[in-house]
């Protein structure tokens, strides 16, 4: 199954012809949920997969959305399960074989060095490993916010919140990435202080 092949769950009828139906849905979202999951999901995600999986969900509930939230809200939120639920069952793997074999990590400069090639790599790794132990809501607010470079307004349509609790839970969000970022680096230098490369150049 394809999901451009899929039939339609709502027809629009005669006498609304504005009605919202699948296919409108998919055309006018497909690229932004799509990135949403590439987003949130982070090293390893299979944005393909999880794509149709959230537009699948939207097949099914799409006849009972009410207009009570907008549209943009609505496909955040089932984005937002889908990869909450499949970052939880990935997380039991390891990470560097989920970063090396399928990460969508950037297109490397071809004038960088292999050094300098593995120095990014390294510093993206560290990025998400950092990030993925703030809890559910920090981890997204600093995706929305950084990553897709949303406005606090935006962040707050997308994840219902006020533009006030959007700017607190950001400002936290930091400070916790940031503590959580120098413990990291703190863990590592120890670490490397007692490996035996190290030994050796003593």
């Amino acid at each position: 199954m394809t999901l451009h092949a899929a039939e339609p769950v709502v027809r629009p009828p005669r006498d609304s012809p504005g009605r919202l139906t699948f296919d409108v849905v998919y055309q006018l979202h497909a690229q932004t949920v799509a990135r949403w999951v590439s987003r949130l999901g982070g090293p390893g995600v299979d944005r393909e997969d999880l794509t149709q999986e959230v537009f699948l969900i939207v097949n099914r509930l799409l006849p009972g959305f009410r207009h009570d939230s907008r549209l943009s809200t609505w496909l955040f939120s089932i984005t937002a399960k889908v990869t909450a639920n499949d970052y939880r069952r990935r997380k039991v793997r390891d990470w560097w074989s989920r970063v090396v074999s399928r990460s969508e990590a950037h297109v490397a400069n071809a004038t960088d060095t292999p050094v300098e090639q593995l120095e990014k790599r390294q510093r993206r790794a560290q990025f998400y490993r950092v990030l993925d132990t703030l809890r559910e809501r920090q981890r997204r607010v600093l995706i929305l916010f950084e990553l897709e470079d949303l406005s606090v307004g935006e962040i707050a349509d997308l994840m219902r919140l006020r533009p006030g609790n959007v700017r607190v839970l950001l400002h936290r969000a930091r400070v916790a990435f940031l503590k959580k970022l120098e413990e990291h680096e703190l863990r590592e230098a120890r670490e490397w202080r007692g490996s035996p490369e190290m030994e050796k150049l003593r």
